[in-house]
């Protein structure tokens, strides 16, 4: 028999389904129909695999889903006279279906609310630890790479700093350049009313130099950058890449994260002062448009007023940012698990962390240089 059939006995006090014949995707398409039709009012069903000649996963696909959909109604299914194999198999492709949409509304009320909060704080809890082993990991890395220079990848850090920075350039100076303008504008407008115009020029120099170039640039970085980091190496993860390279003796940290996160440390602070450069120019050409702050007089205004220290801080604040993107990139990108949905999800998620931890960081950082007096 190569047919599979199907005998739905009802005569006992548990109804038996037997099937018999090869249960296997050569037959999907005309078994298919009997397993998505059958219903029963019993309370228990079993599954007689006895006389199935051959079992391949797409028969334990329909099993499964049969299961999973009586189960759902109230029925207990029980597999009875099948051979390990079969309920092994069975059992894996079961394990692998997806969670089934429209269930039941999750419980409400004031208990599972705070149950919930606790549930995402003990996750938040686990995500912070894994970030700092992911962290040492990356460090440890580093530092060996330093003991053993030979083993850098110059070619894939050379290609990370072309990616990350000089095609990011034309993005970031345009959007420089715009808030210099957006700056200058609002800031003559309101300073006209004290007939303080001339001051727009320090407003300017030091809010771009100081805080707004390197943080504007790095959220750009983090949407532009990072979620490239975080979708190709997913992407890789979910191809088994990493798994290959791990097999061939390769470090993933190494060998993918290591040229990433050097590369945006590199490059972070140069476009930081490519961005002060296109800020400040919009800056002096709106002013000079709307106020008749002429450029030498923008000039010398800045050169008068506006300490080396403003420039200094933003240039120092931006190893870190670097840091903090390429690192939170690359682990979210470690935490993909198999799905293209994934790797999605996890780029949102990335994008996200890294863009607060920025913000984060430079509220931290201007706390610390205001306790200095700078």
């Amino acid at each position: 028999m190569t047919t599979p059939t199907l005998e739905f006995d009802q005569s006992q006090a548990a109804p038996v389904l037997r099937v018999a014949g090869r249960l296997v995707i050569a037959h999907l398409e005309a078994i298919a129909p009997k397993f998505h039709d059958l219903t029963t009012s019993a309370k228990h069903l079993q599954i007689d695999l006895d006389t199935v000649e051959a079992l391949d996963t797409s028969g334990a696909w329909l099993i499964a889903t049969l299961m999973v959909r009586l189960e759902a109604e109230g029925v207990t299914v029980e597999i009875i006279d099948a051979s390990t194999n079969r309920k092994a198999l069975v059992d894996t492709v079961r394990a692998a279906l997806p969670d089934q949409e429209g269930g039941e509304d999750p419980p409400r009320g004031f208990v599972p609310w705070l149950a919930s909060i606790g549930a995402a704080m003990a996750g938040a809890g686990d995500a912070v630890v894994s970030l700092l082993s992911f962290v040492g990991e990356v460090l440890s890395r580093f530092a060996y790479g330093l003991v053993r220079p030979w083993r850098w990848r110059s070619a894939a850090l050379v290609s990370q700093m072309q990616e990350v920075g000089f095609n990011a350039i034309p993005i970031v100076v345009l959007m420089s350049f715009l808030i210099g303008v957006v700056l200058s504008f609002q800031g003559a407008s309101q300073l006209r009313q004290f007939g303080a115009e001339v001051f727009v020029v320090d407003l300017i120099a030091i809010s771009i130099l100081r805080e707004l170039g390197i943080l504007l640039t790095s959220i750009i970085v983090a949407g532009r950058s990072g979620s490239a980091f975080t979708a190709s190496i997913g992407s890789m993860k979910v191809r088994e890449e990493l798994d290959a390279m791990r097999t061939l003796g390769l470090d993933p940290i190494e060998v993918l994260v290591l040229p990433r996160v050097i590369a945006l440390i590199i490059m972070l602070p140069i476009l930081g002062f490519i961005a002060n450069i296109a800020g400040l120019f919009g800056g002096a050409l709106m002013s000079w448009i709307e106020l008749g702050v002429s450029p030498s007089m923008f000039v010398t205004r800045l050169q008068e007023n506006t300490d080396v220290w403003h420039l200094a801080i933003g240039m120092i604040k931006a190893p870190f940012f670097a840091a903090i993107i390429g690192i939170v990139a690359c682990w979210q990108a470690l935490q993909v698990k198999g799905s293209a949905e994934s790797v999605g999800r996890r780029t949102t998620t990335s994008v996200v962390q890294a863009i607060f931890l920025v913000i984060l960081a430079d509220a931290v950082f201007s706390i610390f240089f205001a306790e200095l007096g700078l």
